[in-house]
């Protein structure tokens, strides 16, 4: 059972930079892509990021390309997600999330782990 863990949320004003960990308990090859997922209050998950465990491609919401960096350090079992740039609307509870699926890497349906969230909170 791959158990993921989140941290690094917080307040930040507009322009400002976060950036999020997600420690992994282990990262089996069973593992196909790790993602980041957010959740505005009364909204459903919503696509942020992802990257193949193995390869290390990554994926964008057309809403933080070119802001926000997803990349991996295969040594700690852990994913970030580097937030520069931002905005009140970035503000939500962000989730890391492992699938062992090669497809469907957008959709939250795919994902098999979830992290417990870390707030991010963007004032204006």
């Amino acid at each position: 059972q791959v158990q993921l863990v989140e941290s690094g949320g917080g307040l930040v004003h507009t322009g400002g930079s976060l950036r999020l960990s997600c420690a992994a308990s282990e990262l089996p090859a069973s593992i196909y892509v790790m993602g980041w997922f957010r959740q505005a209050p009364g909204k459903e998950y919503a696509f942020v990021a992802a990257i193949r465990r193995s390869g290390g491609s990554t994926y964008y919401a057309d809403s933080v390309k070119g802001r926000f960096t997803i990349s991996r350090d295969a040594a700690k079992n852990t994913v970030y997600l580097q937030m520069n740039a931002l905005k009140p609307e970035d503000t939500a509870v962000y989730y890391c999330a492992a699938t062992k699926k090669s497809y469907g890497r957008s959709w939250s349906q795919s994902y098999d782990y979830w992290g417990q969230g870390t707030q991010v909170t963007v004032s204006s």
